[in-house]
């Protein structure tokens, strides 16, 4: 239509290549189907100066039966502008096309393959069209098969492509190792000591034999491209001889369909026989430099660049990871060994594959005293399964605690300001499907908030306010409260045996709590409820030497060093040690003590570049930090 519009100037030309178009079709007696993708845009179009759309000199010759067409368009443009014209709609039956299946989709990339392999001219593996299919399906949210499948396999086999056309990554390094040797030979050859001549010889017989080694490389890699790019000549000569050879039975030239048949194209699966066979041999010789099929890791990267996820197909490393899990998460997060327990599980579940798809990867709700590590437990879950922390949406709901905030969250209705800029939840997932999503104070929010979440937990999904469908299928949706938080400091203080024996009864107390405070549909929701305990003194000293390592990273990078002793970490852990408010007293303790007098240091310059700081306690002062 585009280019039936383009450059007309007068009534009547537009109408006039219309016309010679339409003559054309219906001159081949039914031979000729007439396909309009986008058939909304002949609604109106062409109508400039008083002349008839496109639409009205469609429709007698469609009530003729002289044309026979197929138009494609979407359901909301069909309605927005095709049923405005009840004559054009009553002239074409409607069909639904839905999303194709994940078997339908696999078989539809299978009949795409050759042609992919081409157009890039590399080979494409069944377990790279299977894998493509899955991890779109799963993890590519916002396009439908078979689309975003082909998509997949389009840009993986275009990378491969790239990698076979540009050098190899150790050919590559090689090159600029010589180019780094040949600037230090030429540097040396001005020098006149005896250092410098050894190490100009040294270099002499180093670039000798690298030069021998890049020889050789280079030439194996330009001997594969051959064996390669022959192997695709041949398919592409197959492809036009096909085409020729479908041509002429079209047209009853049997002879000639016959030559390219039987003579042509077996001689041509000769040859293309003989060159598989010959790449197939050359790792005989010695191990291939260059990749020769897409494959299903080379997917599985493509979908974690587009995604930020680390998918590397539960390779070995990643295994071993999500067994130690706890580990890694203990890093960040100390003590709480049942609640980073439970955390690692629902990873677990997830990642093998074992979890709901169509709901969020896990929820949670967080319930304990402020300071215990709810909030650094999220971000260290997002560091560790996004590989940032930016990864983690935390929205404080004390700043939806009126009725009129809720939409926020979804987006404001149509006629209010704010209409087209979506919803400060549903925007941030939508560009960012795989997210961690934290509610930080959930029992502060207004009651028709929960009514939203009701939906987000039990279906993975949200409608925003433009009607647009947002999945949250792939994030891991935290709610954080401190209900109950007077109670758990009550009951451990008050018992006598260790806190594991009073784990289980303190947890029933304050999820009995929690269903009074929240509706039950929200809490039967809930994958789990975590009830984080009060910090120890062990505890305390953990977190008092993580936050001082992070100062000492800090000052190594103005190149000072820090250092404490065992007694200064007693120390301030006593002095930051509160059961009442967790572990952020720890922080202000570490910023009067050792931040404000190194600060202060530094500043007066008495601690500069390669000094050394210790921290230790002064038994007269209390505490101090010194130059060595």
């Amino acid at each position: 239509m585009g280019a039936l519009l383009a450059s007309y100037k007068f009534r009547g030309e537009f109408e006039g290549r219309l016309k010679a178009v339409l003559k054309e079709v219906t001159a081949s007696n039914g031979q000729i189907i007439l396909f309009i993708d986008e058939l909304h845009t002949v609604v109106g179009a062409g109508t400039t100066g008083g002349a008839m759309d496109v639409g009205n000199l469609l429709k007698p010759m469609l009530v003729r039966g002289e044309l026979r067409c197929i138009g494609a368009t979407t359901l909301i443009e069909y309605r927005k502008y095709v049923e405005k014209d009840p004559a054009l709609k009553r002239r074409f039956q409607q069909v639904y096309c839905g999303q194709p299946s994940v078997e339908d989709s696999l078989s539809i990339l299978r009949g795409l393959r050759e042609r992919y392999e081409l157009h890039h001219g590399v080979k494409i593996s069944d377990s790279a069209l299977v894998s493509a299919v899955a991890l779109a399906d799963r993890y590519v949210t916002e396009r439908f098969l078979p689309d975003k499948a082909i998509d997949l396999v389009d840009e993986a086999a275009a990378n491969l492509k790239m990698e076979i056309i540009s050098k190899p990554t150790g050919l590559d390094e090689l090159d600029w190792t010589i180019l780094k040797l040949e600037m230090e030979k030429l540097s040396l050859k001005s020098n006149t000591d005896n250092a410098s001549k050894e190490r100009l010889c040294k270099l002499e017989g180093d670039l000798t034999s690298l030069k021998q080694k890049q020889q050789e490389l280079t030439g194996r890699w330009e001997h594969e491209k051959r064996l390669m790019s022959r192997i695709w000549s041949i398919k592409e000569e197959c492809d036009r001889v096909n085409l020729e050879m479908e041509a002429a039975e079209r047209e009853y030239d049997l002879n000639r369909a016959a030559e390219l048949k039987y003579v042509t194209m077996m001689s041509l699966h000769l040859q293309l026989k003989e060159a598989e066979k010959n790449v197939a041999d050359y790792p005989k010789f010695g191990s291939t430099l260059l990749q020769k099929e897409v494959t299903d890791i080379d997917i599985a990267e493509i979908v974690s660049k587009r995604t930020g996820i680390p998918l590397s197909n539960l390779q070995k490393s990643e295994n071993e990871k999500l067994v130690l899990l706890e580990n890694i998460l203990h890093k960040r997060v100390v003590g709480q060994d049942m609640v980073v327990k439970s955390v690692a599980d629902a990873i677990r579940r997830s990642r093998a594959g074992l979890s709901d798809p169509n709901r969020p990867i896990a929820s949670f709700m967080f319930m304990g005293p402020t300071g215990v590590g709810k909030t650094e437990l999220a971000k260290a879950l997002s560091g560790y399964l996004f590989n940032t922390e930016n990864a983690l949406l935390r929205i404080y709901m004390s700043e939806y605690m009126e009725k009129h905030a809720v939409s926020r969250l979804v987006g404001a209705p149509p006629g209010y300001v704010g209409y087209e800029e979506g919803g400060q939840l549903t925007e941030v997932i939508r560009r960012r499907p795989h997210s961690v999503v934290l509610f930080d104070e959930i029992e502060k929010a207004h009651p028709d908030v929960f009514n939203i979440l009701l939906q987000l937990l039990d279906d993975g999904r949200i409608t925003d306010s433009q009607g647009r469908m947002v999945s949250f299928t792939n994030t891991i949706v935290i709610m954080t409260s401190t209900i109950g938080s007077q109670y758990i400091l009550e009951t451990l203080q008050s018992s006598l045996g260790s806190k594991e024996s009073f784990y289980g009864l303190m947890k029933k107390q304050v999820v009995d709590l929690a269903r009074q405070t929240f509706r039950p549909e929200f809490m039967n929701r809930i994958d789990e409820y975590i009830v984080f305990q009060p910090l120890g003194m062990e505890q305390v000293s953990q977190i008092v030497q993580i936050q001082m390592n992070r100062v000492k990273k800090r000052l190594k990078q103005k190149k000072i060093e820090l250092y404490y002793t065992e007694e200064a970490l007693s120390f301030l852990a006593t002095m930051g040690f509160d059961p009442n408010f967790g572990a952020r007293p720890i922080k202000r303790v570490i910023q009067q003590m050792v931040g404000n007098e190194v600060a202060l240091g530094v500043l007066k310059g008495d601690f500069k570049e390669d000094d050394s700081i210790v921290v230790d306690v002064d038994r007269v002062r209390d505490s101090t930090a010194q130059n060595r």
